[in-house]
């Protein structure tokens, strides 16, 4: 099958995509390209889905950088492929043919560029990333490469939708610790329960950090189980693990 990669017109003419599911080799759960080497998939699998992927990108499998991702506000600057993976959400570079990729199962994947000078980055951004700035320290990076915040486009690709992201009181009052503000982001739910928007909270982020263009795809991968992978969706189907979906972008 081959392989589907969603792109954002904002981001041409460099090379990106927010890869679905679609084209890969795995089986069961993981049906499809699961890239996540952190999934209990089969590693010689994982490498062929990363494969594809790199080919897609125009790298060889080496070039497909990723970091060893945790939720932090830690941004890394890439200017040759890595040995080790070091634990970061986010990764920029002004180095041509290395392809930043970013792998997520719900959380935003952003992809940013600002074509003039030439600088990249991608950005995995969970709710506890977001809130702790891990958008803006990505712009600051890309920009201490020479960037200029006015001239960086950022893209939210696939990623949970409010719809879908129900949460409990505690974790409004997270948000709401942080700003009275970030109350604009929950909607009420059943009960004590409520519905977050992590794209419109990133988006705010971004857009709040003074660059030129902030969009979201407006893909929910909650709700697509045949093109996404979803943490969530698993956890409600007490499934015993998921894949991860990955997105990339290249000078």
């Amino acid at each position: 099958m081959t392989l589907e990669i969603l792109t954002a017109e904002q981001l041409a003419p460099l090379r990106h995509g927010f890869f679905t599911r679609k084209g890969g080799a795995s089986s069961g759960v993981f049906s499809g390209l699961n890239c996540g080497y952190g999934s209990s998939d089969q590693s010689e699998i994982v490498a062929i889905n990363r494969a594809r992927a790199a080919d897609a990108m125009q790298v060889a499998p080496e070039h497909l950088i990723g970091v060893h991702q945790v939720h932090s506000a830690t941004a890394v600057t890439i200017t040759e492929p890595l040995t080790d993976k070091p634990k970061a959400d986010a990764m920029v570079t002004n180095q041509p043919g290395l392809a930043l990729s970013i792998l997520t199962a719900d959380c935003q994947p952003v992809l940013f560029a600002d074509p003039n000078a030439q600088v990249i980055g991608a950005a995995h951004a969970g709710w506890r990333g977001a809130l702790d700035g891990i958008l803006e320290t990505t712009v600051e990076a890309m920009c201490a490469l020479g960037a200029r915040r006015r001239d960086i486009i950022a893209v939210v690709g696939p990623s949970i939708s409010q719809r879908a992201y129900e949460v409990g009181p505690e974790f409004f009052d997270t948000f709401m610790a942080d700003t009275p503000e970030n109350a604009r982001f929950f909607a009420s739910g059943e009960g004590d329960r409520m519905l977050f928007d992590l794209p419109g909270f990133g988006l705010h982020r971004l857009r709040h950090a003074g660059i030129a263009t902030a969009e979201w795809t407006r893909h929910c991968t909650y709700s697509d189980a045949e093109r996404f992978y979803s943490y969530r969706r698993t956890t409600h189907a007490k499934e015993a693990d998921y894949g991860r979906l990955l997105s990339a972008i290249t000078l």
